[in-house]
């Protein structure tokens, strides 16, 4: 009985609205909470429970309904497991996601603002919390390179190497708190940090460690665009479902 319960609480949340997809560069895809797969375009609307999937030379903009927006990189899978948000109910604020592979940019909406210690990202080695941000993330599950005797990456690694095995992050304004096991850090404004497992504590890096995040220059710009959208692209409205 107690099973059943939690199984309908769960799947309640899933198919409420999150916000749309602003602009795009490649395929989307959108893996439902009852197991279809939807192909999204320009303005296809995302849901809870959605597992967001991009092909290798997809950037993908997602505004949310709270005025905040995620920019996946090629080669992500991210799910949105709970995002509600209503003006007039601040105690019903809710933003759980998880970064299984890949990379993002996150620009912090309203509900980031008002209840930051509501928003949580969860990836496969450490959770990201907020204090008012626009972040880089990116995990890197296996074929890395790094540093003989070190498992941190190496930083002026040789050209097409790539980066170790890990969680990286950036920050461009406010700060974000890494959390594991571990232990816990503050990442500030301008520095990188770097999670290697989920047992070993999280690190500031000295420099960049290689990070790359090149979307197409019509997407919105960072950071003084926070909250807005840049115009919308040409892509069909269209939504295709994969049965």
């Amino acid at each position: 009985m107690c099973l059943a319960l939690m199984y309908l609480g769960t799947h309640a949340w899933a198919g409420q609205v999150a916000g749309s997809v602003m602009q795009l560069s490649g395929p989307l895809m959108a893996k439902k909470a009852d197991g279809k797969v939807k192909i999204l375009a320009v303005q296809s609307e995302v849901e809870q429970g959605d597992t967001l999937l991009t092909e290798k030379d997809t950037y993908a903009l997602i505004k949310l309904i709270d005025n905040s927006e995620i920019t996946l990189k090629p080669n992500t899978s991210f799910v949105i497991e709970q995002f509600s948000y209503a003006a007039e109910q601040p105690d019903g604020d809710h933003a759980i996601f998880s970064l299984l592979k890949g990379g993002l940019r996150s620009a912090t909406g309203l509900l980031g603002k008002r209840n930051k210690e509501r928003f949580e990202m969860k990836t496969p080695v450490a959770t990201i919390g907020i204090r008012g941000t626009y972040f880089t993330v990116e995990y890197v599950s296996a074929g890395g390179y790094a540093a003989p005797g070190s498992s941190l990456p190496k930083t002026g690694s040789p050209a097409g190497a790539t980066l170790a095995p890990g969680l990286y992050t950036s920050v461009t304004t406010g700060q974000i708190v890494v959390s594991n096991p571990g232990g816990t850090l503050d990442i500030a404004a301008g520095q990188f940090g770097f999670t290697p497992s989920i047992k070993q504590p999280p690190v500031i890096l000295p420099v960049n460690p290689g990070m790359k995040f090149t979307p197409p220059p019509a997407f919105s710009a960072p950071p003084s665009g926070l909250g807005t959208a840049a115009g919308g692209g040409k892509a069909a409205a269209v939504d295709c479902i994969v049965r």
